[in-house]
Order: C-alpha cells, then sequence, then structure tokens
C-alpha cells in the first residue's frame, strides 16, 4: 500500500469530503456519545492513534539531559506510577477509542494523502491539565514551534486526518467524558462530541479552525494536579527550559499506527508509514505491506 502525498491546496477540499462521510457514519449511529452525560470516567478498552514517533537521536539527548532529573523529580513527589509508566516518546496527530481489533487495519485504509517529511523544532516544556479544574489527568509536555513549513504541513495534515480517522471512532476517549468533559468550555465540548476528542483541526462554517497543539510528553500522571503538584512541575519545566533553551531540532520521516493507554502514552506500535515514499511496515511481522 503507498499514500501520495499531499498539497495544501486540498485540504478543504478533502476534509470536506470526509466530513460529509464522517456525518454518514454518525448517522447509522456507530459513535455512542452517552457517556459525555457521566460523571466518571467511561471505561477504557482500546484507543489507537496515528502518531510520529520521537527519531532516536532526539530521545537519546533528552535522556542524558533531562531524563534522570525527570525521573528523580517524580520520586520525590512520591510519584512512583508515573515515573514507571512505559511511553513510546512521539509526537499525535489524534487518537480514537474504539475495541475492534481491525481499528488499525481500518485507519490505514483510511489515511488521506501524507505531508512530506516534517522539518520541526521541539521546544519549550511546560504542564497543562485535560481541562483547568477537572483535577486529573495532567501532562508535562514538550511544545513545538509554531511556525516554518513543517510546523504548517503539519497542521494541515491534521486538518485532513481528522474527519476520516475518527469516523472510526465508537465513541469519546475515555479521558475527555466524565468530570473532565463537565468542566470544558464549549468549543472544546462541541469537539468531543462531533470528533471524540478536544484540541483537533476542523473546518466550520467553510472555515479551517486549528485548535491542534503538537506536543511530545513526557509525564503522564492520574494523580490530582494539586497546586503543590503544579508548582513543583512548573518548577521542573522552567528547569528543563534553562537547559534546553533552544530546543531540539529534528525531522519526522514516519507517521505511525499505534495503541495506546488511558492518558496517551503508547503501548506499542502496529504500522509504520514512510514520508518519504508512503511505503507501510507492519512492526510484528517486519515484513512491508503490499501495495
Amino acid at each position: 500500500m503507498r499514500f501520495k502525498l499531499f498539497g495544501r491546496a486540498a485540504v478543504l477540499a478533502v476534509t470536506g469530503l470526509a466530513l460529509l462521510q464522517g456525518g454518514a457514519a454518525l448517522a447509522q449511529g456507530a459513535v455512542d456519545n452517552s457517556a459525555l452525560s457521566s460523571t466518571t470516567f467511561r471505561e477504557h478498552k482500546r484507543t489507537f492513534g496515528l502518531v510520529y514517533t520521537l527519531p532516536k537521536e532526539v530521545n537519546d539527548l533528552l535522556a542524558v539531559t533531562i531524563g534522570g532529573l525527570l525521573r528523580e523529580k517524580l520520586l520525590n513527589a512520591g510519584l512512583v506510577d508515573e515515573a514507571l509508566r512505559f511511553n513510546i516518546p512521539h509526537v499525535t496527530v489524534l487518537h480514537i477509542h474504539n475495541p475492534d481489533p481491525t481499528t488499525p487495519e481500518k485507519m490505514l485504509k483510511a489515511l488521506p494523502k501524507l505531508p512530506p517529511v516534517l522539518n520541526v523544532r521541539l521546544k519549550t516544556f511546560y504542564t497543562t491539565e485535560a481541562a483547568k479544574g477537572a483535577g486529573h489527568p495532567w501532562w508535562l509536555d514538550l511544545g513545538i514551534v509554531k511556525e516554518g513549513p513543517g510546523y504548517d504541513a503539519m497542521m494541515a495534515f491534521n486538518t485532513t486526518a481528522t474527519p476520516v480517522l475518527t469516523a472510526l471512532r465508537d465513541g469519546p476517549l475515555p479521558r475527555v467524558t466524565g468530570p473532565v468533559y463537565a468542566v470544558m468550555g464549549d468549543a472544546a465540548k462541541e469537539l468531543v462530541q462531533t470528533v471524540g476528542v478536544s484540541g483537533l483541526n476542523t473546518v466550520k462554517d467553510g472555515k479551517e479552525l486549528r485548535p491542534h497543539n503538537p506536543h511530545n510528553t513526557l509525564v503522564y500522571s492520574m494523580a490530582k494536579f494539586t497546586p503543590e503538584i503544579q508548582a513543583a512541575f512548573d518548577r521542573t519545566a522552567a528547569e528543563f527550559n534553562q537547559i534546553l533553551p533552544d530546543g531540539i531540532a529534528t525531522a519526522f520521516r514516519t507517521v505511525s499506527i499505534v495503541e495506546l493507554g488511558f492518558s496517551g502514552n503508547v503501548l506499542r506500535e502496529i504500522y509504520r508509514i514512510s514520508l518519504e515514499d508512503g511505503s507501510v511496515l507492519n512492526i510484528t511481522t517486519g515484513a512491508v505491506v503490499p501495495k
């Protein structure tokens, strides 16, 4: 299977068609949003996603500059689960929830045209919570500089990928239901209702909206985001920004279909797709997927 690289001019046209397809899926009753009225999180079964995994050289640099410090700070704060939690470092395109084990294959078939190789700069550490005042989950993230051709291509791809892939969900992501959904703003609630998660690019009334915030997450936590925890890890973020003031320049040459945990941590890679030639590698078998 091979995917052609896309041009920016096709974004709105492709997205408009995909929105119609997504609407058809909703009309058929494939998506159940009933969990949004609950006071507790929806049960997590299986979440799949499309992500850019971080290149080895970026992971190596993070490990030798801030990795040890971060682990020490987590343990000192009593956040043992966070220090132990597994994650394949990545920058997310989007996540969807669906227990159907064939979802990754469906995602592969539904993928829109791919972006070119993305030259971006990872920069600025910060803490964030799923929704202000929700209490949990919360994360320590490393952002991406929001300018340049690579960033623009990344955002354009999110716009085209969002409707075709979120149409495959069975309902909202569990982590944006219950206490998180209850305190979201109207715009975020609308995104959860229509695409299953907040923070994705969409097209509304013919205009492209860009709430997507690409980033790499270093800490995934379901501990309460108390003022003390927030202050401690805001200080941690400030310290890390002193250590890596210029960030890390890198290039994403592949995008992967993966399986994730409740908080968005990547547990396994399933398909790796080249942004250079569109070839697809099945990670389990090591075989190239036939065109």
